[in-house]
């Protein structure tokens, strides 16, 4: 049996958590409260401690981000899934930082809650779909913005570079001075993003 605390300040809410999670066979229920210092003060009477910590984040006092230090302090084996209303990227990432392996919508339904605790049990990190949109989308380059096209007399120049020419030969070539091919050159390398030479010719242009 899966030892499962519960952290809420809507009375409503946690009452409906309880009635419902320790109705489960799967499941005792230790200790509730309605902030994290009252779950605090809880824990040490325990007789056998919370396997599984069920916590919103927006509580009276300290914060259930900030009281995910305090839990793991208190009991360095607990597994805090965070259920709550909040699911913007910044409060997501900082409760997962902090420690939560899992983070709920607060609306989920009752028995798929039920199945992501106990995901939470067997070693897996759940999480609604709004979140995990979040966390794959940190993971994901960003798009390189599409390169500016560059004209005929800055492709030509770029082909006397990667020919191993001079800008001397280049300006020679083209029936142009060395200050309109230095200038050609720097347009260049905004246009392609690149700071140097060597970039240049390692990006490979005519490929």
């Amino acid at each position: 049996m899966i030892t499962l605390g519960i952290i809420e300040d809507q009375p409503t809410i946690r009452e409906a958590l309880l009635g419902y999670l320790c109705a489960q066979s799967e499941f005792s229920c230790v200790l509730s409260a309605a902030s994290v210092e009252d779950f605090l003060a809880g824990i040490p009477a325990l007789p056998v401690p919370p396997r599984l910590v069920l916590s919103d984040i927006g509580l009276p006092g300290m914060s259930g981000i900030e009281g995910l230090a305090h839990l793991r302090q208190l009991l360095p084996t607990v597994e805090v899934v965070m259920l709550s209303v909040y699911t913007d990227a910044e409060r997501v990432f900082e409760a997962l930082r902090a420690g939560a392996v899992g983070f709920l919508e607060k609306d989920t339904p009752l028995p798929l809650l039920k199945e992501h605790l106990l995901q939470v049990a067997a070693g897996g990190s759940p999480m609604s779909p709004s979140i995990a949109r979040h966390v794959i989308r940190h993971f994901q380059p960003a798009p390189r913005p599409a390169l500016e096209p560059l004209t005929a007399r800055e492709q030509d120049i770029v082909r006397g570079i990667e020919d191993g020419l001079s800008y001397q030969r280049i300006a020679d070539r083209l029936f142009l001075s060395i200050d309109t091919v230095r200038s050609h050159i720097r347009q260049v390398y905004r246009k392609l993003q690149v700071n140097s030479k060597a970039e240049l010719l390692a990006r490979g242009y005519r490929r």
